[in-house]
């Protein structure tokens, strides 16, 4: 993904009715170089990038953008919530079992795949699937050892 610079960051947020603030566009640069990160891992990056925040602003951050619609959270089975800021075309997921890597998944056929529900009663509108794969990740099938990288999900394994 190509990074966000300032002004566009600026315009997202205010086309979503939102203020501008340090913490939002850090962490919405965080998740255009780490997408389907954690709240916990975006703690993370912001101390190690020297912009810390308190896990409460922290989380109002992530609540303002995932209600606006800025960005997504996702929820694979067994994990905490991710976020991406991928959220105006029709993509799905795959998890590795693994290590937990989560990768996009362009949809094949360009609109809902195979998604739509018989009759529902209840539901007037039904308007959204999410999928998730699951299975390996080339890393974790690769019988090569690979020297220790402090990006990879398994590093705390």
């Amino acid at each position: 993904m190509s990074p966000l610079d300032r002004t566009a960051t600026e315009e997202l947020l205010h086309h979503a009715g939102l203020r501008s603030t340090a913490p939002r566009r850090s962490i919405l640069q965080l998740l255009e170089d780490h997408p389907h990160e954690t709240a916990a891992g975006l703690a993370d990056l912001l101390a190690d990038a020297g912009n810390p925040v308190s896990r409460q602003s922290l989380y109002n951050v992530l609540e303002d953008l995932t209600r606006t619609g800025v960005v997504r959270s996702i929820q694979p089975a067994g994990s905490a919530p991710r976020y991406e800021t991928k959220v105006d075309d029709n993509h799905h997921h795959v998890v590795c079992r693994s290590c937990g890597t989560v990768v996009d998944v362009p949809c094949a056929v360009g609109r809902t795949a195979c998604l739509t529900p018989a009759s529902i009663p209840g539901f007037s509108v039904v308007d959204h699937a999410d999928v998730t794969w699951w299975g390996l990740c080339t890393r974790c099938t690769d019988p090569t050892p690979t020297p220790h990288d402090p990006s990879n999900p398994r590093r705390n394994s």
